[in-house]
């Protein structure tokens, strides 16, 4: 299985339980990082004076991935685009989607993945969306037949129960609200066995705060016990929903 993210940390609290049931079930898994995530926001004190958040980032992000059994991690060379604002120039959304597709497709071809998951971006965050179009484009282009892609996702029902009661985030309204409509959703896999080894990489993320931090413990359970994906290759034909990346249900 070869996931593919835009930052630091989206492997793990988009795709660690993913990864941890893969590994667990006896798959080969690789990470491939488009950036480096300079451009996110540290926690105060987590980066020392004079020292780099990007490599900061990288190294968590090498530390959550061999705790969750990762074997390879492929990291690209784009500069982390940042949320919104003027694009810098070597950033992921700023390349043209052919130069950041060729680079996915290079870790493809050398990893030749049963699966593929990477992020669909219904967070909002510019990179996540440009990371699954380059991915989805480069498996169009190289991709065996029996292979599979998704991208995982976030439910807006889920959603809207953690948006109750906050007005700090980008999110709180309610025609504004991340996340895809619960019929959209393709596959649901229960992945709780794997819930405290999620919890674990995630805080190798020092850097970083967990979007997971401040909800309820029965909320966050029902974040992270469960991974919904779409299924987006070969393309959803409707029917039951899967309980598994792997074969149909």
């Amino acid at each position: 299985m070869l996931v593919v993210v835009a930052h630091p940390d989206d492997e793990t609290f988009g795709c660690g339980s993913t990864i941890a049931a893969a590994v667990a079930a006896g798959a080969e898994v690789a990470v491939c990082c488009a950036t480096r995530g300079e451009a996110g926001e540290a926690k105060p004190g987590s980066v020392p004076d004079g020292s780099d958040l990007g490599t900061i980032r990288e190294a968590e992000l090498r530390d959550a991935a061999d705790y969750l059994g990762v074997s390879r991690v492929h990291m690209l060379d784009f500069a982390d685009s940042g949320w919104d604002g003027e694009l810098p120039g070597d950033s992921l959304c700023a390349a043209p989607l052919e130069e950041a597709s060729a680079a996915v497709e290079a870790v493809l071809l050398s990893e030749r993945p049963n699966v593929v998951v990477t992020i669909d971006g219904s967070d909002g965050h510019r990179d996540h969306k440009y990371i699954c179009a380059a991915t989805t484009e480069a498996f169009d282009r190289i991709a065996g037949v029996d292979a599979r892609l998704y991208a995982a996702t976030l439910p807006r029902s889920l959603m809207l129960e953690w948006l109750q009661g906050r007005s700090d985030s980008v999110y709180a309204a309610e025609d504004n609200v991340a996340g895809v409509a619960d019929d959209a959703i393709t596959t649901i896999v229960d992945v709780s066995a794997h819930l405290d080894t999620r919890l674990a990489a995630i805080a190798l993320h020092r850097s970083q705060s967990s979007p997971y931090d401040d909800l309820s413990h029965d909320l966050r359970n029902r974040f992270l016990a469960t991974d919904r994906l779409i299924r987006l290759r070969p393309a959803w034909d409707g029917g039951d929903v899967e309980d598994s990346i792997w074969t149909s249900s």
